[in-house]
């Protein structure tokens, strides 16, 4: 998470950003941008990843003699003209500034969840000389989509898990650990799997995306973000050859003796893999790991997960026994449980937990593991995010400033200064000239290189818990299915 081949700020914006200062207005002093989600796949956003924007690049000293001289030459060549980088703007920031950026960022604090075409934050220069710097960074600020949309994805699946766990067990005491981030190896780098998997933990508390609780710990205060147990991979099983498999469970148990583990077991033939090596082979070592406080979750890992996950439990069942919890459910011993953790998303948990509600199951027995589509099959887009202008000072007048493409409606902007008010509940973008400081829920976060605000991840779980004004998820579910 250094950056890569980027360790120069000046190099965060797409090219054409670089001719920008030459096309304002004469008289601009002012240039003021703020960012939404104008709609997309969610009704709502959570929103999280500035901070770590922020801290990562934007926050302290970070323009140098030595980046101004580096970037001159890169974009004489990119450009193949010597008089488009803004070497003069850049060294009146060194100069003046100290190298710190005269911006001035507000923004809704991390963990809110937010109805989309609302406002979730505001960019503006401090410092009249340097206009064109507001929309320079454009491109990294709008990189807070990918956090901001999984943390969203992610909160989707814990209010569908919520309902099925709430109408079908005891207590929601499972809940934090029902949706594991499998997403590493299938995120585009290490730093997407880091800044993913902590979008994430915001809503869970397991993952293996060991990256994701590095970040929390180093930019949002969280020694330990999120858990994950002893587990088999195919290779670890296999090896030990088709006649094996038992002596690999085996030897895996005994590893490991304490403690919850998790077993692949579809490597040959997972139905006798429950019946013959779990539910007898097997079954005394799990039975006594569960008089000692331990388990094992017993991980399927092909076929339709709706059907599997069912069968898996039918026939743990009868080698295990189950009992009926207080609502009638069945469930397995408390040392026994399934994680399925292929062909997990929020269209497909919901079809697995009603299968489970409908055959008398508890959704208790399972917990769900999700890769690809909790961490990469996102996109900008997935959202609508945008990042645009709405006002400018030129010759010291106030002038409000929005698109309104006759092609595409959906892409009109807001115009003006904005505040997010929050009132009853509901949110609502208004002009600055309407705002009441009470209401606006907008807060100053970043300001001439200075961060003004640094959350912890408690703080952020707290905004993002799910809560009795929630968006109806299971509606949103439908009318997704019918559009």
């Amino acid at each position: 998470m250094d950056g890569g081949p980027v360790q120069n700020i000046l190099y965060l914006a797409d090219s054409y950003k670089v001719s920008h200062h030459r096309q304002y207005p004469p008289g601009t002093t002012s240039v003021y941008s703020y960012f939404e989600s104008r709609g997309g796949r969610f009704p709502y956003t959570v929103f999280f990843g500035l901070q770590y924007i922020l801290k990562r690049w934007l926050q302290g000293p970070v323009v140098t003699k030595e980046m101004i001289q580096e970037a001159k030459e890169l974009y004489s060549a990119h450009f193949n003209n010597d008089s488009v980088f803004n070497e003069e703007g850049w060294n009146y920031i060194l100069e003046k500034h100290g190298g710190r950026l005269p911006l001035r960022v507000c923004a809704v604090p991390e963990g809110t969840v937010v109805p989309t075409k609302n406002v979730l934050f505001t960019v503006e220069n401090t410092d009249p000389m340097v206009p064109w710097i507001t929309n320079y960074f454009e491109t990294i600020f709008v990189q807070v989509w990918y956090p901001m949309t999984v943390a969203t994805n992610s909160r989707i699946q814990k209010q569908i898990i919520h309902q099925y766990l709430k109408e079908t067990n005891d207590n929601l005491d499972p809940l934090p650990f029902m949706l594991h981030d499998f997403g590493y190896r299938g995120a585009s780098s290490v730093e997407s799997g880091a800044i993913g998997g902590a979008a994430h933990l915001v809503n869970f508390k397991g993952t293996d995306t060991i990256a994701a609780v590095a970040l929390l710990r180093k930019y949002y205060h969280s020694p330990m973000g999120g858990f994950s147990i002893p587990a088999s991979e195919h290779s670890t099983v296999t090896t030990w050859g088709r006649n094996g498999e038992s002596s690999a469970f085996r030897s895996f148990l005994e590893a490991f003796p304490n403690g919850t583990i998790a077993c692949v077991s579809d490597s040959y033939n997972i139905w006798e893999c429950c019946e013959k090596v779990w539910g007898e082979e097997l079954r005394d070592m799990v039975v006594k790991r569960g008089r000692e406080g331990g388990a094992v979750c017993i991980r399927p890992d092909s076929g339709d997960p709706a059907s599997v996950v069912l069968k898996c439990l039918q026939i743990l069942g009868n080698a295990f026994g189950t009992t009926d919890n207080s609502k009638g459910y069945k469930m397995l011993p408390p040392y026994l449980k399934i994680i399925q953790g292929d062909g997990i998303s929020y269209r497909t948990i919901g079809t697995i937990l009603e299968n489970l509600k409908n055959h008398g199951w508890s959704a208790a027995n399972v917990a769900f593991g999700s890769g690809g589509a909790l961490l990469q099959k996102v996109d900008r887009d997935t959202q609508k995010c945008a990042y645009k202008c709405s006002h400018a000072t030129i010759n010291g007048e106030g002038v409000d400033v929005y698109k309104e493409p006759v092609t595409d409606p959906g892409k009109t902007s807001k115009r003006g200064r904005l505040a997010l008010h929050h009132l009853g509940g509901s949110y609502t973008t208004v002009q600055h000239a309407e705002a009441d400081p009470k209401l606006n829920v907008l807060v100053p976060v970043f300001e001439n290189g200075e961060l003004l605000k640094d959350y912890t991840l408690q703080e952020i779980r707290e905004r993002a818990e799910l809560c009795l004004d929630d968006t109806d998820v299971f509606k949103f579910l439908k009318e997704e299915e019918k559009s």
